[in-house]
C-alpha cells in the first residue's frame, strides 16, 4: 500500500514515525512550508519534515493546497491512502483523491470537540476523560465516519500539554490499528450522528488571547480548569491592579486550592515567600508557575523574590 502522510506538528511525528517502524511504504509526507520562528526568526523546518528528512522521505510543502502543481505532484505519489494528523483543513480535490480515501486521526472522542482545540477544550471544560478518534473525511470538518476510538483519562493535575503527550502515543497506536484494518478489509465505520442520537455535540473552536483571560468571579474550580486546560499554550493570563494605578499582565500556567485562606474575588494575598493566592467567587487559588512580560516562566517563589509586597493589588 502506498501512503501519503500529512501533518506539521511533534503530535504528528509519533504517528508518522510508528508507520515507519511498522514497514509501512511512506512515498511521501505533506506539511507546512518552513517559517520564521523564535526570537531569532531563523527559518525553520516543521517536527514532521524533519522526521521525513532523516528518513529519506519525500517532502511536499505547498502554500496553496489547490495550486495546480502541488496536485500535480500529490497525484504523481499515487497514494492508496492519505493519513491526516494535526494537519490543515484539505479541499475535496485532495481528501478524495486516493482509492481507499483520506483518514484522520482527531484528538478526542467524537461526534464531541469537533474543531480546533479539542484537548483544551475538553480540559477546560472539566472531563475527566477524553480519546482519540480515527474516521474517514468528507465535507464537513470532522463529520466522518468513525472507524476505531480509544480512551484517554484526565487526572485531576493534568493540563493540555500533559494529556497531549498521553494523546500522542494513543493516537499513534490508533493509527497503527487503523492502517492494519484497511489492509485487512475489516473496516466498519459508524456515522457519528449515531452516536449522537439526536444530542448537540460539544465543539472546540479555535481559541483567541481575549479567550485566555481570567474572570475572577467564576468558582475556583472552573479558574483552575481554565488555567490548566490552556497551559502550556496559549495560557489563561490575567492584570493586576496596584493601588497606585499601575498594571501588570502575567500568564498563569499552574494553580493549587488553598482551603485555608478566603479571599473576595479578585482579591490577592501573599506571604512574600511561598504562596501568592486570588480570590474566586467560592475559593481561594494559589499560583504556582507564572510568567511576566518579557521574562521566562517561573515558580510563584523566584517571582515572590523580586515581588514588592508593600502596594495594595488586585486581580482584574
Amino acid at each position: 500500500m502506498r501512503i501519503v502522510f500529512m501533518g506539521t506538528p511533534d503530535f504528528a511525528v509519533e504517528s508518522l514515525k510508528v508507520l515507519v517502524e511498522n514497514n509501512y511504504h511512506i512515498v511521501g509526507v505533506v506539511t507546512a512550508p518552513d517559517r520564521p520562528a523564535g526570537r531569532g526568526q531563523k527559518i525553520k523546518q516543521s517536527p514532521v519534515k524533519e522526521y521525513a528528512l532523516s528518513q529519506d522521505i519525500p517532502v511536499l510543502q505547498p502554500e496553496k493546497l489547490k495550486n495546480p502543481a502541488f496536485l500535480d505532484e500529490l497525484k504523481a505519489l499515487q497514494a492508496d491512502l492519505q493519513i491526516i494528523v494535526a494537519f490543515r483543513m484539505l479541499p475535496e480535490v485532495v481528501w478524495n483523491m486516493p482509492l481507499l480515501g483520506s483518514l484522520n486521526l482527531h484528538g478526542s472522542l467524537l461526534p464531541h470537540y469537533r474543531g480546533a482545540a479539542p484537548i483544551n477544550w475538553a480540559v477546560i471544560n472539566g472531563e475527566k476523560e477524553t480519546g482519540v478518534t480515527t474516521f474517514f473525511l468528507q465535507h464537513e470538518i470532522d463529520t466522518g465516519n468513525i472507524i476505531f476510538q480509544d480512551k484517554v483519562t484526565i487526572e485531576e493535575d493534568d493540563n493540555a500539554g500533559s494529556v497531549h503527550d498521553k494523546m500522542m502515543i494513543t493516537g499513534a497506536q490508533l493509527v497503527l490499528k487503523t492502517v492494519q484494518a484497511i489492509i485487512a478489509d475489516e473496516v466498519n465505520t459508524t456515522p457519528q450522528t449515531e452516536l449522537l442520537a439526536g444530542a448537540e455535540a460539544i465543539q472546540a473552536p479555535k481559541i483567541f488571547k481575549e479567550d485566555c483571560r481570567i474572570n475572577w468571579q467564576l468558582s475556583a474550580t472552573e479558574i483552575r480548569n481554565k488555567i490548566r486546560g490552556l497551559s502550556p499554550y496559549p495560557t489563561a493570563w490575567t492584570e493586576i491592579e496596584f493601588e497606585d494605578g499601575k498594571k501588570l499582565s502575567m500568564k498563569l500556567f499552574a494553580a493549587q486550592f488553598k482551603t485555608d485562606l478566603m479571599l473576595e474575588p479578585g482579591a490577592i494575598q501573599t506571604d512574600a515567600k511561598t504562596y501568592f493566592a486570588i480570590g474566586t467567587n467560592d475559593q481561594t487559588l494559589a499560583i504556582t508557575e507564572l510568567q511576566l512580560a518579557g521574562k521566562k516562566r517561573m515558580t510563584v517563589k523566584d517571582f515572590l523574590r523580586g515581588y514588592n509586597a508593600d502596594q495594595e493589588v488586585k486581580a482584574i
